[in-house]
């Protein structure tokens, strides 16, 4: 252990001064990326600083670090592979759960020029209804109408809309079954 003759910091200081190369090249021959054998070496020097008076003296005070830079080096690789395992999931879950927005453009494209082809007063009513998700009451509020005026013109929106685009609503998924879905009702 530290011997008391010698203040904490000044040791620190030595052992750091002594070791540091010697860290870093066994670091570096232990990770694939050299900015993670810097990264392994700080972390050593950090638990070497929160532990310095746990430091042994001499030519043990090296091994001690190697010692730490292996548990340093353990507990990052742990870390990677579940990093790596996450990773993974959330791709999978992607692919899954969320569909190319490429194979879209064409729905898109064309709801976008039938709801250009509508009057403002109709193609708010949609998009606040189908795009914000807002409820009969919620458009009323925000249009300054009563529930049952933007019932009505939601009703008389989709129809023309669906004149405008054709009632044909693609293969499953395609954009334009979400506007002719059911409005959610009242609360």
């Amino acid at each position: 252990m530290s011997s008391g003759t010698e203040h904490g910091e000044d040791r620190f200081r030595r052992v750091y001064a002594e070791a540091f190369e010697s860290l870093l090249a066994y670091a570096l021959r232990r990770v694939a990326h050299p900015e993670d054998a810097a990264d392994v070496v700080a972390e050593t020097f950090l638990v070497a600083w929160r532990r310095r008076q746990d430091i042994p003296d001499g030519g043990e005070a090296r091994l001690w670090l190697y010692g730490v830079a292996r548990r340093v080096l353990a507990n990052q690789h742990r870390g990677g592979v579940r990093r790596q395992r996450l990773g993974e999931r959330l791709r999978q879950q992607l692919v899954v759960s969320v569909a190319d927005p490429g194979s879209e453009v064409p729905e898109r494209l064309a709801v976008r020029a039938a709801l250009a082809g509508l009057a403002e007063v109709d193609r708010e009513v949609l998009m606040l209804t189908v795009w914000e998700g807002l409820r009969p009451h919620e458009v009323a509020a925000v249009l300054g109408v009563a529930p049952a005026a933007v019932r009505t013109r939601l009703s008389r929106a989709r129809a023309r809309l669906r004149g405008l685009v054709g009632d044909d609503p693609g293969p499953p998924g395609h954009v334009l079954d979400v506007l002719t879905a059911p409005t959610r009702t009242e609360d």
